[in-house]
């Protein structure tokens, strides 16, 4: 008689394993996250410097190992190949997540199509028919002809034919459809997501392949899943956007082969996403001139510097109680904010309504925004516009102080490329920059120490 399949627990947040349910994940404290999955211990091969093996792998002093620098290949992507580290690595497992709808197929299919042009690519899709990519496909300008198609959801099958073919890139669209059939939990589950990401990962590093594969996000914003997928793969990317704006971010927040501090930015047209080279020009787009509660800040985002719009709106209450919004931004730090100015300056704006808003959707939580933030309500309140030309950046303190903050430079430079005319900056940066013989011209430079100084210039 066949003894009772064994089976274990595991965390959908973070996959700890146990052998009997717990009400509390003991490694991400989290409640609830525990299921029962069954699992069939499996030898899995060994892989070594991109070949598979069945021997002892040996140790090696660290001045033998080899420094040369990762083969890349360049996606036809500008965007993709700066978040990547300067293109794809041969032989690595990148994850790619984001919302639903956000864009993801759309920008693996972009980067598929004019990869074909030259190399072997597969696409592997377990969500959408072959016909159903073509309409995709047809969507999108230069779509190349020689872009191999697959539909399929069994990954013994997608191995025999990465075998087969040897392609040079394959895409996995998307991982939660993917299954073995030696596992008899079904597609998504913790089980099928582990094994098949391990599968993947084996094939990419024995055979050579550069694999991308496809994750859903929870409602949190993460990939779905166990926790472990993430840690499994070299690299980690994120698509990100506001479904009611065409702008998309592309973010890196792994990876093994280069910085995590790049982003790249997309707008999302009816031919596909279209890259954004320039989106400190691009997100400024429309802005009126001459109005109060209109600032335009630098602020950091990866190690680009972006230039947006704060926007504020400070009218009188109707209400006992003022009414407080805050989009694009942290709302508690708005409040405090608008303490600061009451405290310091004295201006009551306890009986006031106060909206402030980040002009095309952008989420900014960098203390950099703080002295535009106070800049836009001021104006709004004294109905004074703020110079035209100028942009504003700095952290303020609860003192009233304004601090310095970092690549003062850079965010100066962005500016100025522009065609801005005045910075409002801290002293402090601006006593930096003097040291360093920094040459600024064509801009005027004006530091300010607490929000009484930067009060007055709106007078």
């Amino acid at each position: 008689m066949a003894g009772k399949a064994k089976t274990v627990f595991f965390c959908k947040e973070c996959g700890q394993e146990s052998t009997k349910w717990m009400g509390q994940c003991p490694g991400c404290k989290e409640w609830n996250t525990f299921v029962e999955e069954p699992v069939k211990k499996t030898a899995a091969p060994v892989y070594t410097a991109g070949v598979l093996s069945g021997k002892r792998t040996e140790p090696q002093r660290l001045d033998e190992v080899s420094s040369a620098t990762e083969a890349r290949l360049s996606s036809g992507l500008t965007e993709l190949d700066r978040v990547l580290g300067g293109g794809i690595v041969n032989g690595s497992l990148v994850l790619v997540g984001g919302d639903p709808g956000i864009g993801k197929s759309t920008l693996l299919l972009q980067m598929c199509s004019r990869l074909a042009e030259r190399e072997q690519i597969l696409y592997i899709s377990g969500e959408e028919s072959l016909h159903q990519i073509k309409m995709r496909a047809d969507r999108l300008e230069k779509a190349s002809g020689n872009l191999l198609l697959l539909s399929e959801t069994s990954l013994d099958a997608i191995e025999k034919v990465i075998e087969e073919k040897k392609p040079q890139l394959v895409v996995i669209d998307s991982i939660q459809t993917m299954f073995r059939e030696d596992i008899a939990a079904s597609p998504g589950s913790v089980s099928q997501v582990r094994e098949t990401t391990s599968s993947l990962m084996r094939l990419a590093k024995g055979l050579g392949v550069t694999i991308f594969i496809v994750g859903h996000v929870t409602k949190e914003g993460v990939v779905a899943g166990p926790r472990v997928l993430e840690h499994m793969v070299d690299t980690v990317l994120y698509f990100e956007g506001d479904s009611n704006a065409s702008y998309r971010i592309l973010r890196a927040v792994k990876n093994r082969f280069g910085s995590t501090n790049e982003i790249g930015v997309f707008e999302m047209r009816g031919t596909g996403l279209e890259e954004i080279h320039n989106p400190s020009e691009y997100m400024l787009q429309g802005r009126p001139e001459g109005e109060a509660g209109s600032v335009v800040t630098a602020m950091l985002e990866g190690s680009r510097i972006l230039l947006v719009e704060v926007q504020a709106l400070v009218c009188q209450t109707n209400f006992n109680m003022p009414r407080r919004t805050a989009a694009g931004t942290d709302y508690n730090r708005v409040n405090l904010l608008m303490a600061v100015l009451e405290k310091r300056l004295g201006i009551q704006l306890s009986f006031c309504d106060a909206y402030l808003n980040v002009a095309g959707g952008m989420r900014i939580n960098e203390p950099a925004l703080d002295l535009a933030i106070v800049m836009a309500l001021l104006s709004s309140y004294k109905n004074r516009p703020v110079a035209s030309g100028t942009i504003v950046f700095g952290e303020v303190g609860l003192t009233g102080e304004v601090r310095g903050v970092s690549q003062a430079e850079q965010r100066v430079a962005e500016a100025k490329k522009l065609g801005y005319e005045n910075c409002i900056l801290p002293a402090a940066n601006l006593e930096h920059m003097k040291k360093l013989q920094s040459k600024q011209e064509g801009i005027k430079l004006i530091g300010v120490r607490n929000v009484k100084e930067l009060f007055s210039l709106l007078d």
